[in-house]
């Protein structure tokens, strides 16, 4: 099984009604919810770990969830309010006005022997739900369990605009990284967190810490990764974007399907003894997911059989 932790919530979308006005459209998403989500549409045994509200966004999810394949059974069902995020398109990037005080996801609380990891493959985790002290604590003590029976997994999927402190904050995700054993970040994330240091010198270091594969995604122009045997890199597919909503999610789930499939997440000799040629199989099936998610509006990771041959 595979299973990811964190963020799950409604996106409200942006429209436009028949007679101009603007408006949204509710769709369930949230970060660790899509990563979960394409897990699963792909062929994985996936399950999410977080909290979803009772409330009727609360049903709306565990619908989408459990539509798409995703086991609940790790999950928390809190009577508080769902997160709620509202998205404006700019040239098809996002961007979000988020509304999570006191909502599920907040509530969602680790309990030590809860999950059996003696079945898990690899625990994937991060976004919005590590920014709050509580949740921040909360991951790291599922994280440190974990890590003694799976393969950990990290995307820090940065929003700035429910950051106040940055120090504070990359110190938080930075606890994170040194426990991964898979790091992909965004260019923008990097570029949030690190200014315009070396990728190269940073995945350097990250490999020293214990990181074996760590992922750059760059949108259109492809993505890169670094391991023990150095760096691979891949080009994106060509498509007429909707927006890229997802695509990042749809990336990291596609990833850790084509990790498992080629038997890479078995333990951590495995995933560090990936030869090169292994690497770029890997990340060339994620970027055939990502484009097809970015071909749609939304995050709506492709099913297998979507995808091209």
């Amino acid at each position: 099984m595979l299973l990811s932790c964190g963020d799950s919530l409604i996106d409200f979308m942006p429209m436009r009604t028949a007679d101009g006005r603007e408006a949204f459209i509710p769709v369930a998403g949230g970060s660790c919810l899509n990563v979960a989500v394409a897990m699963a549409r792909l062929g994985a045994q996936a399950g999410f770990v977080g909290g979803i509200s009772t409330d009727m966004f609360g049903a709306m999810i565990a619908a989408h969830a459990e539509a798409s394949g995703v086991s609940l059974a790790c999950s928390l069902r809190p009577q508080a309010q769902t997160t709620l995020a509202f998205v404006r398109l700019a040239d098809g990037e996002p961007s979000y006005a988020f509304y999570d005080e006191s909502s599920a996801t907040r509530q969602w609380r680790h309990e030590a022997g809860a999950i059996p990891f003696e079945r898990v493959e690899a625990l994937h985790i991060g976004s919005t739900s590590l920014i709050a002290d509580q949740g921040h604590a909360e991951g790291l003590k599922l994280v440190d369990e974990a890590k003694a029976r799976c393969i950990i997994s990290f995307d820090p999927n940065c929003r700035p605009n429910l950051v106040t402190d940055l120090d504070d904050y990359r110190g938080k995700m930075e606890a994170f990284m040194v426990r991964a054993d898979i790091l992909r970040l965004s260019d923008v994330d990097f570029s949030y967190l690190y200014g315009d240091a070396d990728v190269a010198t940073f995945a350097a270091g990250a490999l020293a810490d214990g990181v074996s594969l760590m992922v750059l995604t760059e949108g259109e122009k492809g993505a890169r990764a670094w391991t023990r045997t150095g760096m691979i890199s891949v080009e994106a597919l060509r498509v007429d974007v909707a927006d890229t909503i997802g695509a990042g999610d749809t990336f990291q789930g596609a990833l850790m399907v084509a990790l498992l499939e080629g038997q890479h997440l078995k333990d951590r000799e495995a995933l560090s003894a990936m030869a090169p040629d292994d690497v770029e199989r890997c990340l060339l099936f994620a970027a055939k997911c990502a484009a097809v998610t970015c071909s749609r509006a939304g995050a709506n990771p492709p099913w297998r059989y979507e995808l091209p041959a």
